[in-house]
């Protein structure tokens, strides 16, 4: 068998004049649209008025942003916190360093303020939005790729990985020919998978309230967690000797086994279709 060796890319930004982007923040970007999108796109059927998910998105895009970069700083002091460090680099998202696990939490904090202010039920939005949260993780491990981050242990497999040798999370004593599990790669393909997943069970379950949030929690948190288990990673806390990204994806899987069992246990979880404030507002646009 010939060898499908993925190689590192050469370049993680481009400069414009005196601007340099950033290819990790640009498919972060890409990664929100594709998200709000989706949400938009599936609030119509519950009448809502799609751009209703923008107005939510405004809330939950930088508390979410915000939650990813203390939970990866709070995870990693040791790149951040030592004898002669630029504290201003705490705040360089655009280098990468936002963990999905802290955005989601943080930024549902923040969408459910957005909810509450745009008059809607911060159920039915987390609901619509997720698979768009699917599509965008989807995205934005493109983002990942071109920082040369997310990858596994050594692997002899045809699709091995290559990170220069120079990078920081080069594991030492290795020679720089060692390829990697591309954990990035292997990630964008489950979550694919778990958009259909989804999109199933909650035709499954008649669109029950709670049931497509439930999946994704669950889905994505048992995935992750069997990510995680092999990833390359010098996340510095544990607990009870189990790296905390391990732990905090094994609780969300928990968690959304729980919201899909209490909404199945509910009689009255049928999503209705709103009116009033809405309907009036899905008429003007």
């Amino acid at each position: 068998m010939l060898p499908l060796v993925i190689p590192s890319p050469d370049i993680s930004f481009v400069e414009l004049g005196p601007i340099r982007i950033y290819f990790y923040a640009l498919f972060m970007l890409v990664a929100i649209a594709a998200a709000i999108l989706v949400a938009g796109r599936r609030m119509r059927r519950l009448n809502i008025a799609s751009g209703v998910a923008l107005d939510i998105a405004a809330w939950a895009v930088p508390i979410g942003i915000l939650g990813g970069r203390l939970y990866h700083v709070a995870t990693h002091p040791s790149d951040y916190f030592y004898e002669g460090a630029d504290l201003f680099r705490v705040l360089y998202v655009w280098e990468g360093g936002l963990a999905i696990f802290g955005s989601i939490t943080f930024g549902a904090l923040g969408a459910w303020i957005g909810a509450r202010r745009a008059g809607v039920s911060f159920g039915a939005f987390a609901d619509a939005l997720a698979p768009g949260l699917l599509l965008g993780q989807v995205v934005g491990r493109i983002g990942n790729y071109f920082n040369q981050e997310l990858f596994g242990a050594p692997t002899t497999l045809p699709w091995g990985l290559q990170i220069d040798a120079n990078n920081p999370a080069f594991p030492e004593g290795l020679p720089s020919s060692t390829l990697f599990h591309p954990l990035f790669l292997y990630e964008m393909l489950w979550n694919l998978v778990g958009i259909a997943v989804v999109l199933g069970v909650e035709r499954i379950a008649r669109r029950r309230a709670g049931v497509a949030i439930g999946t994704y929690f669950l889905w994505y948190g048992f995935g992750r967690a069997w990510f995680e288990s092999f990833r390359l990673d010098p996340t510095e806390l544990e607990l009870f000797g189990v790296k905390i990204n391990i732990v905090t994806a094994l609780v969300a899987a928990i968690v959304g086994a729980w919201i899909i069992a209490t909404s199945l246990n509910r009689k009255d979880s049928v999503p209705k279709r709103f009116d009033g404030k809405n309907l009036e507002q899905q008429s003007r646009d």
